[in-house]
């Protein structure tokens, strides 16, 4: 005999029959004070993270907006809205400083993005002393950023530094790298990029060693060489390390100060400043407002370039 079989229409929170004179609660969701506790548990976790970045990051960021609409001092404060602003937009340092910062901040990311795509490259191939080359690479980034452009300053003098010293025997006259205007920020800049090479390229082999080898084993079975691998297989997966360069590099270049404030201190005239090192100079100067309004204008073009970019990126990401 075959028993017909009923699906039970019970709803959630009915006792079932558990035997003669027995039932059985069934489980539905939590109600009262514990119920309450149960959903909203997970999302105390959150709370340590939230109190340290509205401490670190949100109250801080309020302040400096606040201040950059004031006259301030370290005794006392007047409220001049948007003064400041007019005033510092009305330097004329400024139009260059905010040229220069881009092209500064393009400059390097795209040499970061060429350089450490071609040495992970190098360094995930087949050479014997890969290991080695690796630390070798990354050395710089470990270097102080005031030291490298101490030594670099002494390296690059016109006449008496190592690389005039290195031209003169093919017998090329050394420019003045840092006392010229149409080379000093390309200079820096350079120096920037092997500085800051070490980390492109060892975000780039993570990237490459997380390749399955399957798919250069296909391309191999299709005859390709080593350029279809790169072209075909290494390029198009590696895109995520490429925008986590991009991202890193030209949030480092928008806000760079140290190596170009230690190697040419904005000069020769303004044709290295960028506005971290205009904003400098007005707090050297005791413009303690007008600098906190750079600040916040530095802030904004960061956010303006970057937040775009972030975006794009992740959906890119999305539809790898």
């Amino acid at each position: 005999m075959v028993t017909e079989f009923r699906p039970s229409t019970r709803a959630a929170g009915s006792r079932v029959s558990a035997g003669p004179g027995r039932s059985t609660p069934v489980r539905g969701r939590a109600a009262g004070p514990r119920g309450i506790y149960q959903r909203t548990y997970s999302y105390l976790f959150y709370v340590p993270a939230g109190v340290v970045y509205l401490t670190i990051f949100v109250v801080p960021t309020a302040i400096a907006f606040y201040f950059a609409l004031t006259r301030w001092t370290l005794f006392e404060t007047t409220f001049t809205g948007l003064d400041n602003f007019r005033q510092f937009f009305a330097e004329q340092a400024l139009v260059s400083s905010l040229r220069n910062t881009v092209v500064y901040a393009v400059m390097t990311s795209g040499l970061k993005v060429v350089f450490g795509m071609l040495l992970a490259v190098l360094l995930t191939s087949r050479l014997r002393s890969r290991g080695f080359l690796r630390s070798v690479v990354f050395f710089p980034v470990l270097v102080s950023t005031v030291a490298v452009g101490i030594t670099f300053s002494v390296l690059l003098q016109p006449d008496t530094g190592l690389v005039a010293t290195v031209l003169k025997l093919f017998g090329i006259a050394s420019p003045d790298w840092l006392g010229d205007q149409s080379t000093a920020l390309i200079s820096v800049a350079l120096v920037d990029v092997w500085k800051g090479v070490g980390l492109a390229t060892v975000i780039y082999i993570a990237g490459i060693v997380s390749i399955p080898p399957d798919y250069y084993e296909a391309v191999s079975v299709d005859g390709g060489g080593g350029w279809a691998r790169f072209w075909h297989v290494t390029l198009p997966l590696s895109r995520p390390a490429t925008f986590t360069v991009i991202l890193l590099s030209l949030i480092g270049g928008l806000r760079s100060f140290d190596l170009i404030w230690t190697m040419t201190g904005g000069g020769p005239g303004f044709s290295s400043d960028v506005i971290a090192s205009i904003i400098y100079k007005q707090y050297q100067a005791g413009f303690y407002g007008l600098a906190t309004a750079g600040n916040v204008v530095l802030f904004i073009l960061v956010t303006a370039i970057v937040l775009p970019l972030f975006r794009y990126f992740n959906s890119r990401e999305v539809e790898l």
